[in-house]
């Protein structure tokens, strides 16, 4: 890590009487991959858009990569040529070809990527002729992810990038984004799936009615470190045991002492991020 390079303190939206974003307070560091978690309506992607100068707010301090993404002026533009984004959704050059679409892109930046070498790192090489407006949902968005990163940014913007993507897709494109992490490069990602938070973020912070409740580790979100662990096993008879215990270490040692080996269908589970996170916006079942 070399330090901040987006900083939120005090930021806030509204409409009307609906406070969709309230005072919230965060950091990401360089080279840090960081989820924001939070259920539909919880506030993130309006965060997220503010960050990225789509749109105004209501309150507070903000700073991405040293520029307050609401001034424009020359700065502005300069800022532009150091940020990606990958939008929810979007709709532009569906009748050109993939090759065309990146081309056209690296043109906007001052510091373009080789358009083989991107085309190649989302895996569209053998999709390069065809139209924008034939690629199937995972393969327009692997697009997206290569027009993102087309002028080599230092933060990279990720708003549910994976959402339609079959389990190989979002698995290569992990992969993508993992290796981007290599290079240096800082992503701000915001995402639906636990397991994709889990596998790619060094933090996730969780946003619920506006409001961020928690930034941590994937592995110690809630205490989840901590909790009580589930140990099942079966007995001698065949019937299935469970026990919650504050210390599975010592149950697990009374276990292997009591069968003098293995212990049958012997399982320990903690919490996991999905729990935690069910329990943090309540919506524990």
């Amino acid at each position: 890590m070399a330090g901040s390079v987006l900083s939120v303190s005090g930021l806030r939206k509204c409409y009307g009487d609906i406070v969709a974003v309230d005072s919230i307070d965060f950091e990401i560091e360089s080279g840090e991959i960081f989820a924001l978690l939070g259920p539909n309506g919880a506030g993130k992607t309006t965060c997220v858009e503010i960050l990225e100068g789509y749109r105004s707010r209501d309150g507070g301090e903000v700073s991405v990569l040293g520029h307050d993404p609401a001034s424009g002026g020359r700065d502005g533009v300069n800022w532009r040529d150091r940020v990606g984004m990958v939008l929810q959704d979007s709709s532009d050059g569906l009748d050109l070809s993939v090759e065309e679409t990146v081309k056209h892109f690296t043109s906007y930046y001052s510091k373009p990527r080789d358009v083989d070498e991107l085309i190649e790192a989302v895996g569209l090489t053998e999709k390069r002729r065809a139209r924008v407006h034939k690629l199937s949902g995972g393969q327009r968005r692997r697009l997206d992810v290569a027009l993102s990163l087309a002028g080599s940014p230092e933060l990279l913007f990720l708003d549910e990038p994976t959402t339609g993507f079959d389990p190989e897709a979002r698995r290569a494109f992990w992969d993508l984004i993992q290796s981007l992490r290599t290079s240096g490069t800082t992503v701000l990602l915001t995402t639906h799936y636990l397991d994709e938070a889990e596998a790619l973020a060094d933090r996730v912070g969780v946003i619920a009615r506006g409001k961020l409740l928690e930034i941590a580790p994937p592995a110690t979100l809630g205490g989840r470190e901590h909790a009580k662990a589930t140990v099942s096993w079966r007995d001698k008879f065949g019937g299935l045991k469970v026990e919650i215990t504050e210390n599975p270490s010592d149950l697990l040692r009374v276990l292997l002492a009591k069968h003098e080996g293995d212990v049958p269908a012997l399982s320990v589970k903690r919490p996991t991020l999905e729990d935690i996170y069910l329990q943090m916006i309540g919506e524990t079942p």
